[in-house]
């Protein structure tokens, strides 16, 4: 008997060098049954990425013998539903076009498309870290810190797309205006630009004329011979409590799942001295807490949202 059913759940995230498929066997027991990247070439253009999602698509539907009736997709970047197009990949030959449009005539099914940081914050409350540890958790706020900074929100199990699809978008804030690089969403200092692994190394340059990574430099921190790696680290506690801060005197969450390289740096944790300061009632106990799916977050996520297809009408 074919493990390949009808309530399978399928699934698609666009990165920058891969774009991955998941088939899930069902929402209530979501096991990987089916799992399959192929080369994302944004190099050779819009219209080659919406070839390599037809050329991953036709070979999930070959070893799985189905058709799905609709997929969930993951990006980076948002689409605005207001507008029909994405804004803000850094894929950037996919910026202006209508991505679910394409999609939708391109493989011949219906797409509900989400950002990718959205898809990791699902995932991680419905199958990671906040369904096996913080189970009564309504609000979660899903934060990715690596070579972009991102962020998505949760709330009783489903996506906060948002008017303008960027609910969740807290990457792209005013850190510390002025400093940093430009950054393509048109800001120069925001969280991107100030506390995403890229820029901590630059920062690091900068000061000392040192190429090192994130790892290296954070290693040189916990030595206590460096003061260079000491004000780098001190730039990422400090910019990512303020940044934080935000978020808790807007929404609150009952918890906070990090993602990305840049938070495997323990100290991210443990630090709470500004954010408390900056925050209303000078006060934080929410667990912050680091995810559970690993890179698996983004595709998982995708695949949720065709359980979920009803429930956000932003992305359609």
């Amino acid at each position: 008997m074919s493990e390949f059913k009808e309530e399978n759940l399928w699934g698609i995230d666009l990165g920058g060098t891969k774009i991955e498929g998941v088939i899930l066997s069902s929402f209530e027991d979501p096991k990987v049954i089916y799992r399959l990247r192929v080369p994302t070439e944004a190099h050779l253009g819009y219209r080659h990425i919406l070839s390599q999602f037809k050329l991953l698509l036709s070979q999930m539907m070959a070893h799985s013998g189905t058709k799905p009736h609709s997929i969930g997709i993951a990006s980076p970047g948002t689409y605005i539903p207001g507008k029909k197009e994405m804004k803000n990949c850094n894929a950037t030959c996919i910026n202006g076009n209508d991505l679910k449009s394409d999609l939708e005539s391109t493989l011949g099914i219906p797409v509900v498309l989400a950002n990718d940081a959205n898809c990791f914050a699902l995932a991680e409350t419905r199958l990671g870290i906040v369904h096996s540890e913080f189970p009564e958790a309504k609000v979660v706020f899903g934060v990715i810190l690596g070579t972009g900074v991102g962020g998505g929100l949760v709330v009783n199990g489903q996506i906060v797309q948002g008017r303008h699809g960027i609910g969740g978008e807290w990457g792209h804030n005013y850190l510390f205006p002025g400093e940093g690089k430009p950054c393509y969403c048109g800001k120069t200092g925001c969280n991107e630009q100030i506390i995403s692994g890229p820029a901590l190394e630059a920062y690091y340059h900068t000061l000392s004329g040192k190429n090192l990574p994130l790892k290296a430099i954070h290693a040189s921190s916990l030595e206590g011979k460096d003061q260079t790696a000491n004000l780098t680290i001190d730039r990422l506690l400090i910019g990512f409590q303020k940044a934080l801060s935000v978020v808790v005197n807007i929404v609150d969450p009952d918890v906070f799942v990090l993602g990305g390289g840049v938070s495997h740096i323990n100290s991210l944790y443990t630090h709470t001295d500004v954010l408390k300061e900056m925050i209303f009632n000078h006060e934080f106990d929410t667990p912050v807490v680091k995810a559970k799916l690993g890179d698996s977050a983004g595709v998982f996520g995708a695949a949720l949202l065709v359980k979920d297809s009803n429930e956000f009408p932003s992305s359609n």
